[in-house]
């Protein structure tokens, strides 16, 4: 498993709260994607469910439940149960919600805890959120939810409310690059400012190759597009039917660079400009994985809301 430097706070409060009198039933494990939030709350759970004398498998473990993306539909369901390869549903639906429900009924199998993960609890449906607070509400006895999240404003307030929040720091510039090290991976400048603190973008600018999308974004940025040439370049390098994991990917570099600019620029309109820019990316990026986008598109969208940023820009789909 990585070692993350930015955990050690984390597990403090954690292992506090385990030796505590009561510990508390809901926890929110919030901070950027690309910081270790689930390889903590797996740890974290098998630290939680752990009973002293009774042996504890090495792999999946009974008493941890983790609810996260599953397959999109009917049939995605049938070649998840004959080992095949099937499509993810873009959110965490409310029978996912029911049927840990069901298991609640029963004890835990090992001990006297029992702990629910979820990833990303961002992306539960609505109904799937209503339906979890109801267990939030009233838990049974020696269950306990550990719900990652990158956005925690989008979760219901009143799942907030019933949660205590671990934060995970960013990590520093020389942190990511060791990190990048211990993967064999050179530690490109590039990568690591575009991270702006994630492990998980920077191993995403490595794998999905970013660094010509950088530059052409960069460019937009800071001197628009008068026609279209620089939105079809970054279409043609993010490809024609580019799969979500490659659009998120360069929907969060988009981000980043935006944001980056921002808090560099000395021009206070341009600097406006910048971070509506950064808003609307950011709700495209919230948009796309469930709206009727056309993939195609989506380059060409985000082409345009990086030239309205831009000094003198036109409107952004001009």
């Amino acid at each position: 498993m990585t070692e993350w430097p930015n955990h050690a706070e984390a597990w403090r409060q954690w292992r506090d709260a385990l030796d505590g009198e009561r510990m508390h039933h809901g926890w929110l494990l919030a901070g950027k994607a690309g910081l270790g939030k689930r390889d903590f709350a797996m740890a974290a759970a098998r630290a939680l469910v752990a009973q002293e004398g009774v042996p504890q498998p090495t792999g999946e473990h009974p008493d941890i439940i983790t609810l996260t993306y599953g397959p999109k539909d009917d049939k995605g369901e049938k070649a998840q149960a004959e080992g095949k390869p099937f499509e993810l549903a873009r959110s965490i639906r409310i029978k996912q919600i029911r049927a840990m429900q069901r298991r609640l009924v029963t004890r835990p199998t090992l001990g006297s805890r029992r702990a629910i993960i979820i990833d990303p609890a961002d992306d539960l449906e609505k109904s799937a959120a209503n339906a979890l607070l109801k267990s939030l509400e009233e838990p049974p006895q020696g269950t306990f939810f550990l719900l990652v999240t990158h956005r925690p404003a989008r979760l219901l307030p009143t799942i907030r409310s019933r949660c205590r929040t671990l934060r995970f720091p960013v990590l520093t510039d020389s942190q990511l690059a060791a990190m990048l090290a211990s993967e064999g991976l050179a530690a490109d400048p590039q990568a690591i400012a575009a991270a702006e603190g994630s492990f998980g973008a920077a191993m995403r600018f490595a794998a999905q190759n970013l660094a010509p999308v950088a530059a052409v974004i960069a460019a937009l940025i800071a001197r628009g597009d008068t026609g279209m040439t620089g939105r079809g370049e970054l279409a043609r390098l993010i490809g024609p039917r580019a799969d979500r994991e490659r659009l998120q990917a360069v929907l969060d570099l988009a981000q980043s660079l935006v944001a980056g600019a921002a808090r560099t620029s000395p021009d206070l309109q341009t600097r406006a400009r910048l971070i509506d820019a950064h808003a609307a990316l950011v709700r495209l990026a919230a948009e796309a994985p469930t709206a009727n986008f056309d993939p195609g598109m989506i380059p060409f969208e985000i082409g345009s809301l990086l030239v309205a940023a831009a000094p003198a820009s036109e409107p952004a789909h001009g």
